[in-house]
C-alpha cells in the first residue's frame, strides 16, 4: 500500500508534507493511493473529487469506502462509479465526482478491499467565518519575484542616498507579510501551475497541473479535480470574476484561477475552461489558441473560432490600448475580451525605452496599469462584487533568461498596478488586496558593477568591474520619471544583480 500525503494550513498559504509507505498484502494489491491526499484541508461546501486506486482488478462489490464509518457515498453526496482497467490498466478506479463535505471538522476516509487491506487519510474540513468582510478581492501575483527584484526595483524607482532609500514600494506597505512554503506535492521546486492552482484551490498538485490531483490517468484533463477560486465564487456568490496578465492568458496562473489539467500547455482546453466559466474580463495576449488553425494567425485543433464564441457571449473583443480605454469607459461594457500580442505582452523596458521585442509590430500594447484599471472600471459594474486577479508574468520569464534590468522595469510596473489596486480599495474600504509571489528565483544583489572606477568610461577587466562592500556604493541610475522608471539603464556603476542557479546548471 503507498500513500501519498499533503497539508494545505491555509487557503491562501498552503505548506506541503509528503508520507509514503509500502506494504503488500493479500491477491498482490501492492498500490492504494486516495485523493484528496492526506492531511488536505478543504474549504467546507467545496467540491472536489474523490478517487481511490487499487492496484488490482475489483469488483464494486469487493471494495468498502467510508467516511468517519460511514459510507462515504451518502456523506459526500453524488454517486460512487468503479472502473476496472482504466485507461488500459491493471488498475481499478473508485470515483464520487462532485463531492462535498459540509460541516467543518477533522474527517477519516478509509478505503478497504475484499482481500482485507486498506488505507486512510485524514482531512481537516474548515470554514470561512460567518459574514464576509470583504466585498471584492484583488490577488496580485509577481510572477518569479524574489526580494531582490523588490529590492532592485525599490533603488532603481526610489533611489537610495546613505543608506536610506528615497521611499518605499506600493507593495511594501502592507498591513500584514508573511512567508509561504511552495513545495509541490512531488517536488521541493515548483512551477506557476502549481504554484498558482494551490492558491486557488487550497490544495497542493504536482508540477506542470492546476485544479487536479495527479493520478494515474493517461488524459490529463481526467485527473481528480478540486474546485478553484474563479468556480467556487461564481457559484457560491455571483461574484464577476477578473483575469489580467502581460504573459498569454492561456499561461499557467491565469488559467489556474479557472482551468482543470494535468498539462498546463493544455492552451485549446484552458480557452475553451475560460468560455464555460465565463469570467467577465479576460486580458492577455495569445490569441492563436482562440482562433482556428485555419485562420492565419490560429492555432485551434478542434477548428473552433473562441474569439466570435465569446463575442457570441456579448464580450466586447480589444486589441489594442487605445481601444481598451475606450470600451472599458462604456457604460454598458460588462463583459471584457483583450488579446494584445500574438504571444507575451512585451515587457516594460522594451515598449517604454528600448522598443525591442514585437514592439515594432505591436506599438499601441497595454501596460499592466492600463489593464488593471480598465478591469477595475468594468468588474465594478457587477452587483455582486468580483474576484480580480493581475499577474505580472514577465518578472519570471526575463528571470529564466537572467536578464535582470528587464524582470526589474516589469517589477516596477507591478508595483505601480498594485498602487492602483490598494488606490480602488482606499475608496470604499471594503476590498481585499493580497500581493504575493507565487515562487521565486534564487537571486540576489551582490554589489555594483561599474564601467570605469570614476564613470570616465576607462577600460577595465570584467572581473574587476565587480565592486563589493565599501567598494560597491550606490548605484548610478538618475532620477526616475513621473511613474518611477529609470530614464536611462546605460550608467557607468548600476546593480550587479545575480542568480544562483542558471537553468539546469549546477
Amino acid at each position: 500500500m503507498r500513500l501519498t500525503s499533503s497539508k494545505m494550513p491555509s487557503f491562501f498559504a498552503p505548506l506541503v508534507s509528503g508520507l509514503a509507505a509500502l506494504i503488500a498484502a493479500g491477491r498482490s494489491v501492492a498500490a492504494q493511493t486516495i485523493y484528496p491526499l492526506d492531511r488536505a484541508e478543504i474549504l467546507a461546501g467545496s467540491r472536489f473529487d474523490l478517487k481511490v486506486e487499487f492496484d488490482a482488478i475489483l469488483e464494486r462489490g469487493e471494495i468498502t469506502v467510508l467516511l468517519n464509518g460511514e459510507d462515504a457515498v451518502g456523506a459526500l453526496g453524488g454517486t460512487a462509479a468503479v472502473i476496472d482497467r482504466e485507461d488500459g490498466t491493471d488498475l481499478t478506479a473508485y470515483w464520487v465526482r462532485g463531492a462535498a463535505v459540509e460541516k467543518p471538522g477533522t474527517y477519516t476516509l478509509e478505503a478497504r478491499a475484499a482481500t482485507g487491506i486498506s488505507a486512510k487519510v485524514t482531512w481537516d474540513v474548515y470554514a470561512t467565518p460567518e459574514g464576509r468582510k470583504a466585498r471584492n478581492v484583488i490577488l496580485m501575483i509577481g510572477d518569479g519575484m524574489s526580494m531582490a527584484h523588490r529590492n532592485a526595483a525599490r533603488m532603481m524607482s526610489k533611489g537610495i542616498k546613505e543608506g536610506r532609500y528615497g521611499a518605499d514600494l506600493a507593495m511594501d506597505d502592507m498591513p500584514h507579510m508573511a512567508l509561504v512554503s511552495t513545495a509541490g506535492s512531488d517536488s521541493i521546486i515548483t512551477d506557476s501551475a502549481n504554484s498558482a492552482s494551490a492558491y486557488a484551490t487550497g490544495h497542493k498538485t504536482c508540477v506542470n497541473a492546476m485544479g487536479v490531483y495527479c493520478a494515474s490517468n493517461r488524459r490529463t484533463s481526467a485527473h481528480p479535480r478540486v474546485e478553484n477560486i474563479g468556480e467556487l465564487v461564481k457559484r457560491r456568490h455571483g461574484l464577476a470574476v477578473g483575469l489580467v496578465t502581460d504573459a498569454e492568458i492561456e499561461d499557467a496562473t491565469p488559467a489556474a484561477m479557472v482551468a482543470h489539467t494535468r498539462n498546463r500547455r493544455d492552451y485549446d482546453d484552458i480557452v475553451a475552461a475560460y468560455y464555460q466559466l465565463e469570467p467577465e474580463v479576460i486580458l492577455g495576449g495569445g490569441w492563436p489558441n482562440f482562433l482556428p488553425a485555419s485562420h492565419p494567425d490560429g492555432k485551434r485543433a478542434d477548428g473552433q473560432d473562441y474569439r466570435a464564441r465569446f463575442m457570441g457571449l456579448g464580450y466586447t473583443y480589444v486589441q489594442t490600448n487605445a481601444t481598451l480605454a475606450i470600451e472599458a469607459e462604456r457604460a454598458d461594457t460588462t463583459r471584457l475580451l483583450g488579446l494584445f500580442n500574438r504571444s507575451n505582452i512585451d515587457g516594460a523596458l522594451d515598449r517604454r525605452l528600448l522598443k525591442k521585442g514585437t514592439v515594432p509590430r505591436y506599438p499601441d500594447q497595454p501596460d499592466l496599469t492600463d489593464q488593471t484599471r480598465a478591469a477595475l472600471k468594468v468588474l465594478s459594474r457587477n452587483d455582486n462584487s468580483f474576484f480580480l486577479m493581475v499577474e505580472a508574468g514577465w518578472i519570471d520569464k526575463y528571470s529564466h533568461s537572467l536578464d535582470w534590468e528587464r524582470a526589474v522595469f516589469d517589477t516596477i510596473m507591478f508595483d505601480n498596478a498594485v498602487t492602483i489596486a490598494k488606490e480602488y480599495a482606499a475608496k470604499s474600504n471594503d476590498t481585499l488586496v493580497l500581493v504575493i509571489a507565487d515562487h521565486t528565483h534564487p537571486a540576489s544583489i551582490i554589489g555594483t558593477y561599474v564601467e570605469a572606477a570614476d564613470g570616465s568610461g576607462a577600460a577595465q577587466p570584467p572581473r574587476e568591474r565587480i565592486r563589493l562592500y565599501d567598494a560597491a556604493g550606490f548605484p548610478a541610475y538618475g532620477p526616475a520619471d513621473a511613474d518611477g522608471y529609470p530614464t536611462s539603464i546605460d550608467v557607468w556603476r548600476r546593480l550587479a544583480f545575480v542568480f544562483a542557479a542558471y537553468p539546469e546548471h549546477c
